[in-house]
């Protein structure tokens, strides 16, 4: 996952040295969200990953991490910017669907999966995932799993295909051992593509070709370095998989929330923002929170340059 001319060393080093400018300095603002069911597509995102999709009066909430920490231990690790704790998984509507992309702590959190287990009719996720939720409470019916290339239908008018991803898989002393996926949703109206954590290569063409055009690609933008540009893109490189898979928008998440590298916390989203202007890739920007839908008002405001 690093580059050969990068050393142990050289990451534990910068770790170490961190970044003054990693959290933000006031609190992230939210919106009041509308959890209403719809028949139109609509988004709100909760920060980081986590994000509660409602299409064709279907609710299906992605990579749900609610806990002040994305971390084995909650006594320990990064914890969550200040204000962005104004959602409670008890403040979620009951859910249809729980997807989660692979077992990585900041997408995949114990005390949030407890809470969503009698409110969740159907959990879909990689190879090998379900059995945390096995282990975890869970009823193994209602999980589905999926290889790249699968799909599912868990309901009418909603279809899931697993696609490849650049990335790796674990939790404490186990790695690679469960799949990590980005998928593919097929609704009645539209067709999304859920990015998931993802280094840039050839596979955005490839799924850009294969089920593309989307109206909207939700991509992962945060959390990299160039010590680690396997595993997670730059911002530059987010753009341009977004023209790779023939998206009309795109939305970049995996920042707003937690401090997991060394870079500002809000450069993802300024160096996203400058790219997709000079190669004209319509970006949305929503706050934590806010409810948007893709036949209404966008949301294009620059709300982190108030902080």
């Amino acid at each position: 996952t690093k580059p050969d001319d990068v050393t142990y060393w050289m990451m534990i080093e910068a770790m170490l040295k961190g970044n003054k400018n990693g959290s933000p300095q006031g609190l992230i603002p939210h919106q009041k969200p509308d959890f209403s069911r719809s028949t139109d597509f609509k988004l709100t995102w909760f920060g980081h990953s986590s994000y509660l999709i409602q299409v064709d009066q279907i609710n299906i909430l992605v990579d749900p991490v609610f806990n002040e920490r994305p971390s084995p231990f909650q006594f320990i690790g990064t914890k969550q910017f200040a204000g962005t704790n104004f959602i409670a998984v008890n403040d979620l509507p009951d859910l249809d669907i729980v997807l989660i992309s692979h077992d990585h702590y900041d997408h995949l959190e114990y005390d949030t999966i407890l809470k969503l287990k009698d409110k969740t009719k159907v959990f879909i996720t990689s190879i090998g995932v379900g059995a945390h939720l096995v282990h975890w409470g869970i009823d193994e019916q209602k999980i589905t799993e999926l290889n790249w290339g699968e799909q599912a239908s868990p309901m009418a008018n909603i279809k899931f295909t697993a696609a490849p991803a650049r990335h790796f898989s674990g939790r404490l002393f186990k790695r690679n051992q469960t799949l990590w996926s980005s998928f593919v949703l097929q609704t009645s109206k539209n067709k999304i593509y859920l990015g998931a954590d993802s280094g840039y290569d050839a596979h955005f063409k490839t799924i850009g070709k294969e089920h593309g055009p989307f109206d909207l690609a939700i991509l992962e933008c945060g959390q990299y370095n160039t010590m680690w540009p396997y595993i997670h893109m730059l911002p530059e490189q987010v753009v341009q998989a977004c023209l790779d898979l023939n998206a009309k928008y795109l939305l970049p998440v995996h920042w707003g929330k937690y401090k997991l590298a060394l870079h500002d916390w809000d450069e993802p989203i300024k160096k996203v923002v400058t790219k997709a202007e000079e190669l004209n890739v319509d970006l949305l920007t929503p706050q934590l929170g806010e409810t948007f839908t893709l036949n209404d008002t966008l949301p294009k405001t620059k709300w982190w340059l108030n902080l």
